[in-house]
């Protein structure tokens, strides 16, 4: 049984959803549906199968505390155990670079009726998941919340700078399963809610992640450092037009005219409302994995390539991360007051 105090409505209809990849957001976002009453199954890795299996998942933080009884849990380390299972819902948290691999596993489960939702960072998932599935069921959702695994089975909200958006791959319409997972997210406790204009929104968190998650990695400094001077915000700066250009080269839109009015909600309002967040890129380059820079800056400057766009510092920052990954061990001690948080950012 759900270990939680909420009351069920009369006319609820529980979901069953897939959380595929579930690290800190897939846990997050899957802990605070299944405290809901929704059936939630989670394929993660095996460190997170004992604890949770034993203790059960609890999520804390900026949007209250919940917790679900083990018994209340279904937890996969392989497809293999939900490949004949009907889902409603397959939330995908995996790492951008992973897209395509869960794509292909996911084709191999039985019934093909559930809608795949890419809840990742970058660009380019939306796009694969429509291939693999197509366009009446592909849904993205564009995430700008912190979450951190403090230890097994216990996951920490720890910032927000605006609600889940989740939407479908065809301008100005919004799925109604998009409608139908919005409401059961924002019920769990979760802010959410649905846009005709997902694609928009991905590619105005595109500016900010690329803006943001490659200099704080290589600098090794939380958000908020990285416009405190003017040479990092000089660098941001011209990292935000080559995007701003590279997308508008592309025929897509975000919500701004121009980079320079991105550039003043960024400034006033996006990095102080994540002013202590360290980026998931900064904690890959420290614990030796690899990081999302192709689905940031590297897809900026796949795409400024072929459409004729000068990427020169997208470029040159993509370069250097990956020299970071390539090289070298990357852990240091970090001051406490640093949030150590896995935002989706």
């Amino acid at each position: 049984m759900v270990d939680t105090s909420r009351e069920v409505q009369a006319d609820f209809r529980p979901l069953r959803v897939l959380v595929y990849g579930a690290g800190a957001l897939g846990q997050g976002v899957g802990g605070l549906l299944a405290s809901a009453g929704h059936e939630v199954h989670f394929l993660l890795r095996n460190r997170f199968l004992g604890p949770m299996g034993a203790r059960g998942l609890s999520v804390t933080g900026l949007f209250g505390d919940y917790h679900v009884a083990p018994d209340a849990l279904a937890l996969h380390e392989t497809t293999k155990s939900v490949i004949d299972l009907d889902f409603d819902y397959v939330l995908i948290t995996t790492k951008a670079y992973d897209t395509a691999d869960s794509v292909a596993e996911l084709q191999t489960i039985s019934r093909q009726r559930f809608f795949p939702v890419s809840m990742q960072n970058g660009c380019g998932n939306l796009e694969r998941l429509t291939e693999g599935f197509g366009k009446a069921r592909a849904l993205a959702a564009r995430v700008i919340t912190g979450f951190e695994i403090k230890e097994p089975g216990v996951v920490n909200i720890t910032v927000s700078a605006d609600s889940i958006h989740l939407g479908g791959p065809a301008e100005g319409e919004v799925p109604e399963a998009a409608r139908l997972l919005a409401t059961a997210i924002n019920s769990s406790g979760l802010p959410c809610e649905t846009t005709p204009h997902i694609r928009r929104d991905l590619f105005a968190k595109l500016l900010y992640n690329c803006a943001l998650n490659p200099l704080g990695a290589l600098l090794r400094v939380p958000y908020g450092a990285l416009a405190e001077t003017i040479h990092t915000r000089a660098v941001m700066e011209t990292v935000v037009r080559e995007a701003f250009a590279v997308i508008s080269a592309m025929g897509e839109r975000t919500w701004w005219d121009t980079a320079e009015d991105y550039l003043g909600v960024f400034y006033a309002t996006q990095v102080p409302a994540t002013y202590h967040h360290r980026s998931s890129m900064l904690q890959d380059l420290e614990n030796g994995k690899k990081t999302e820079v192709d689905a940031l800056t590297g897809y900026v400057s796949r795409q400024g390539r072929a459409l004729g766009c000068a990427t020169p510092v997208c470029d040159t920052l993509s370069h250097l991360v990956r020299f970071q990954e390539e090289n070298g061990d990357h852990r240091h001690e970090c001051s406490g007051d640093f949030i150590q948080g896995c935002m989706n950012d």
